[in-house]
């Protein structure tokens, strides 16, 4: 009695100082667990949502802000089916809504356009039906709008045209009918955004609706054919979305255009002179004049150089409209073929669009020229946050070394689990991973990265990366697979950690290795975590995180390809679902491994014999 009495009083009093948070909490804990009911959850994903606590915040798979409501609910891949619930429409600060690559049925609930703050709606890969609803036409912050690939059906509601904020969609591979909206949002984008959708129609389609009055079908395409050196042929390299974004560009009035891609069917882009300053669009990817990006980067000036490496030099620059972009004037080796290879990679990076990715805003190219541009990230990247600020710029808090580790591998295992051919980044390191305005994670210069077609296992080429960045295998047998990426990846864990460089030649001077990774596992032999530390964060940080990050870095570093964990395994440990599984498993192969070390001569697969260049860190090619 005694207890209860004790018990009773404490609610008395949470409710007493935080009234709100408890009633927020508890709506959004019953909003949840009305969707987990109404699942079937073949894998147990849900398990950790129990009801009879008051804080969701504390379930796997959902995030939260400092006030404790639910910003972000992460089901992707899970093998949920069954259907979803209006109540969701109560978690009024939901940002983002990840379910897609499930079997989830029924309809979208229209409830769902009560998520104002909704920035991210990915439905895709399901089997939904039913219409749009149009009440996601109320959702003015969304900018990522996937449903593609389910059963939708009806017409595409025009409310949706005044999403201004919208940066993706994708309504392809469902059962839409009626006109296709070319007014608002809706003018950015491409036929890919709706294809396969047999009953749509409309100039973007090409596809004429009954009783509008005809309109002039674009020229016909004609596929090029380009011979390689070695006398093979590559018919059809650029994806199908060029061809239905070229058809697109080329369907506007313009004959003179459409002449020009007559004459010269082998190309797919024309070419722009420098006198000459079009509002030239294919999608959302804008065509920039060479003049443009000259007075934007005030001449390709040096005081506007934001970093140089193997690929070239970007420049800071502020576009006529006041926007500020980064242009990354890549170096130019006129190799047969170049500009169809760069066409592809354009068109490659442009197709790869996640919030934790750098999305392509457009490109120039020219007789002497290959240009990207990209959005201006004004935090940087992770190393110049780390080791080049400013003595009055405050470090990188602990908080956000977490959020930039789950941000960038969220990335990284979009671009492996999601792009068609896969892309493997090949060069994953702190220096890859920038910030946006709010330190949100984003994954950069994969612009030149090999795409893995999904039969292969591996892409053979010249070894591209940064020592201590590179996987073993990849650094002896020149065999990249998404698994060399998470081995960077785990380096680049250990650079947020420590603050410390992962290959550097001045720890020779204390007697240390000069590999990251060796360093790091000589302090934890040595049970010297705090070590380990960057002195930055002055010991604010939270002890068993870190240990938690250091036990991801090191099962992504394992010296096996085949024992490191995929990038969607690694978001799933890091959202704190399965991590200690792999840890036990880990250290009991550690053991043996260590046993067989005992008994044989120590080889290390990072010493650098004298025929390496050892100031030339950098082996990456042009990116």
């Amino acid at each position: 009695m005694e207890r209860a009495i004790a018990v009773s009083v404490l609610v008395s009093l949470l409710m007493a100082f935080h009234p709100l948070k408890m009633i927020s909490a508890n709506m959004e804990g019953d909003a949840l667990h009305s969707l987990r009911s109404n699942l079937e959850d073949p894998n147990s994903v849900l398990q950790s949502w129990d009801p009879t606590l008051v804080n969701p915040c504390t379930w796997f798979h959902v995030t939260c802000n400092n006030e404790n409501s639910v910003i972000r609910v992460d089901l992707g891949n899970a093998e949920l089916s069954g259907q979803l619930v209006p109540q969701l429409g109560q978690l009024k600060n939901l940002q983002y809504l990840e379910l897609y690559s499930n079997k989830i049925t029924g309809p979208i609930p229209s409830d769902i356009g009560n998520l104002t703050n909704l920035v991210s709606l990915d439905l895709y890969l399901n089997s939904f039906t039913g219409p749009i609803p149009d009440s996601l036409g109320k959702l003015t912050k969304l900018r990522f709008l996937r449903l593609n690939n389910n059963s939708l059906s009806g017409n595409i509601p025009m409310s949706l045209t005044n999403i201004t904020a919208l940066q993706v969609l994708d309504l392809s591979n469902n059962h839409l009918s009626g006109p296709v909206p070319d007014n608002g949002s809706f003018s950015l984008f491409t036929p890919i955004s709706f294809a396969n959708n047999l009953n749509l129609c409309g100039p973007v389609t090409g596809k004429p609706c009954p009783g509008s009055p005809p309109f002039a079908p674009p020229p016909p395409f004609v596929q090029p054919t380009i011979s390689s050196p070695g006398g093979y042929s590559a018919t059809g390299a650029i994806a199908g979305g060029v061809a239905a974004g070229a058809a697109l560009l080329f369907a506007a009035p313009a004959i003179g255009f459409a002449w020009w891609r007559r004459r010269k069917p082998q190309e797919y882009f024309f070419d722009v002179p420098a006198e000459e300053d079009p509002e030239v669009q294919l999608g959302q990817l804008k065509r920039f004049s060479l003049r443009e990006l000259h007075v934007a980067t005030d001449g390709f000036s040096n005081k506007n150089i934001l970093g140089r490496g193997g690929f070239g030099k970007v420049y800071r620059g502020r576009l006529a409209d006041g926007s500020l972009v980064a242009v990354k004037r890549l170096k130019e080796e006129r190799t047969p073929g170049g500009e169809l290879q760069f066409q592809t990679e354009v068109e490659m990076i442009s197709m790869a669009v996640h919030r934790n990715l750098l999305r392509l805003r457009g490109f120039c190219m020219t007789p002497s020229e290959r240009i990207l541009v990209y959005p201006y990230m004004a935090n940087g990247s992770v190393v110049s946050c780390l080791r080049e600020r400013q003595p009055s710029e405050p470090p990188l808090d602990w908080p956000t070394r977490k959020r930039i580790a789950l941000g960038s591998a969220r990335g990284l295992s979009y671009l492996h689990d999601h792009c068609d051919p896969k892309i493997i980044h090949r060069d994953v390191k702190a220096a890859n991973i920038l910030l946006d305005e709010e330190f949100e994670a984003v994954v950069g210069d994969f612009g030149l990265a090999k795409l893995m077609d999904y039969k292969d296992t591996h892409v053979t080429t010249a070894v591209r990366g940064t020592i201590g960045h590179i996987a073993p295998e990849y650094l002896s047998t020149g065999k990249s697979s998404e698994k060399t990426d998470v081995f960077g990846y785990g380096i680049m864990l250990l650079e947020l950690i420590t603050g410390q460089r992962a290959f550097d030649l001045s720890r020779l001077a204390n007697d240390d290795d000069v590999m990251l990774l060796d360093w790091v596992k000589g302090l934890l032999k040595e049970k010297k975590l705090e070590m380990l530390v960057d002195p930055d964060l002055q010991n604010n940080y939270i002890e068993a995180e870190v240990q938690q990050l250091i036990q991801v870095a090191l099962l992504c570093t394992q010296g096996s390809p085949m024992d490191r964990p995929k990038m969607s395994e690694v978001v799933r440990m890091l959202e704190g679902d399965g991590l200690a599984e792999k840890w036990e498993e880990w250290q009991k192969v550690e053991v043996v491994r260590q046993e067989v070390e005992l008994t044989a001569p120590r080889s290390s697969e990072w010493i650098l014999d004298s025929t390496n260049n050892l100031h030339a860190v950098e082996l990456s090619g042009p990116r």
